[in-house]
């Protein structure tokens, strides 16, 4: 009995280690079992898909934070719309917001956004082109960091033209050369559909006939100008020549890009994204195609409207340290080369539009970033949408005849003064 006893005890001992360790696992606190920390992100739905890579890349490369992509519409202001209602509920399920460079003034006034300079080392604009640098900080103060740069560019026929026009005149007159040798059926196509892709293309014009949109409210932020009806007149003469087809009337980004990749159009007025459109499969010029900025008058300079994406941390966010870390990834290096090289989008970055990678796979870098030095910013105020919607209506009925353009911009001068002395606000 003495030796059972004894051959026992290492069983005993063994099961009791085991049962001890156990109870040690048990007592020892979960957090390795507990889900990873979750940061969302409300993105338009054509950057979350071209996002996904990264987004997946993030979640493997991190066991306690991950990434969770909010696929918004595909219309920006409805992107807009759907952030804002969260957020007057009170209980928005976003930490971050991927934004338009003309929200930022309306969310950082409504205190909606966290203030990004305490939470980042340094400058973190220092590495930015400057054409990407505008629009991001206002009142002394971070709101959001550029992700992908976009801005307004004059597509033109290589195989139909050695170099482009450089003013009004030119463009209108290779038009018509073009047009009566049966080479095109229209000269130029934009985006002249009462949305804001029209204010954009209104803004190019107009500085390129020396005039401005923004200001004091004193003087209806350039709207109500020689110079803005001159522009007006001549988007409304495009129609009326036949160098612009009626119907661009209801063209947006689509259309525009349908028209001048049937080989339709000898120009086309679009963003940096259409570039890897018409060299697809099935584009009647692939390889036929360059770009250049906005035709201006003689003596002005062209402009393009800057149209950056970038993203900034809601102030509602329960993680703000987590939701930045997130965001300077989305927005870093390795995120704006996938960007550019798999998806056609402009860099912010200065050291990517030198990287010889990037030029092989997007050969008009150099382009764009000629084009981000002249690039212009839009009214820069809490009440754009507003001001925008006024030049929108306004516009529209000048480009379809329904009201004479110089009326119609005094119109829009007169309307866009009341909105910002109602606001008590001046636009930039």
């Amino acid at each position: 009995m003495i030796v059972g006893r004894a051959r026992a005890r290492p069983r005993a001992l063994a099961l009791a280690i085991v049962l001890a360790g156990i109870l040690v696992l048990l007592a020892l606190p979960v957090a390795w079992a507990r889900p990873p920390l979750t940061i969302t992100v409300l993105m338009p739905a054509p950057f979350a898909e071209a996002t996904a890579d990264t987004v997946a890349a993030f979640n493997r490369d991190h066991r306690r934070l991950r990434i969770a992509v909010a696929r918004g519409p595909f219309e920006t202001e409805a992107v807009s719309d759907l952030a804002i209602s969260s957020l007057l509920l009170g209980d928005s399920p976003y930490d971050l917001l991927m934004m338009d460079v003309t929200w930022t003034a309306k969310y950082a006034a409504a205190g909606w956004l966290l203030p990004l300079d305490d939470w980042l080392d340094g400058d973190p604009l220092v590495d930015v082109v400057p054409g990407a640098r505008e629009g991001n900080r206002l009142d002394g103060q971070l709101w959001r960091l550029p992700m992908l740069a976009s801005m307004g560019l004059l597509y033109w026929r290589t195989d139909l033209m050695a170099a482009p026009p450089r003013t009004p005149a030119e463009l209108v007159d290779r038009s018509k050369e073009l047009q009566e040798q049966g080479l095109v059926r229209w000269g130029y196509v934009w985006q002249g559909r009462q949305y804001e892709g029209l204010s954009c293309v209104f803004l190019e014009v107009l500085r390129g006939f020396g005039g401005q949109w923004g200001g004091a409210a004193a003087s209806g932020i350039g709207l109500d100008s020689p110079q803005a009806a001159a522009a007006a007149s001549w988007l409304r003469q495009l129609v009326e020549t036949g160098v612009t087809p009626a119907s661009v009337a209801d063209f947006a980004e689509p259309e525009s890009l349908q028209a001048f990749a049937s080989g339709e159009a000898a120009f086309m007025r679009n963003w940096p994204y259409a570039w890897k459109e018409l060299q697809k499969p099935g584009s009647a010029v692939a390889g036929k195609v360059a770009i250049t900025t906005m035709v201006a008058e003689p003596g002005q300079s062209p402009a393009a409207t800057q149209g950056s994406w970038g993203l900034s941390v809601l102030r509602g966010s329960a993680h703000p340290a987590e939701a930045v870390a997130v965001l300077q990834a989305l927005t870093g290096e390795q995120s704006q080369r996938r960007l550019a090289r798999d998806w056609g989008y402009t860099p912010t970055l200065a050291s990517l539009f030198d990287d010889p990678e990037l030029r092989a796979a997007l050969p008009l870098l150099p382009a764009l970033r000629q084009a981000l030095e002249v690039a212009a910013l839009r009214p820069i105020t809490p009440v754009y949408a507003q001001l925008s919607d006024i030049l929108q209506r306004q516009l529209s009925d000048a480009i379809t005849g329904g009201t004479a353009p110089e009326v119609a911009m005094g119109r829009a001068g007169r309307s866009s003064r009341a909105v910002l002395n109602a606001s008590g606000v001046e636009a930039v």
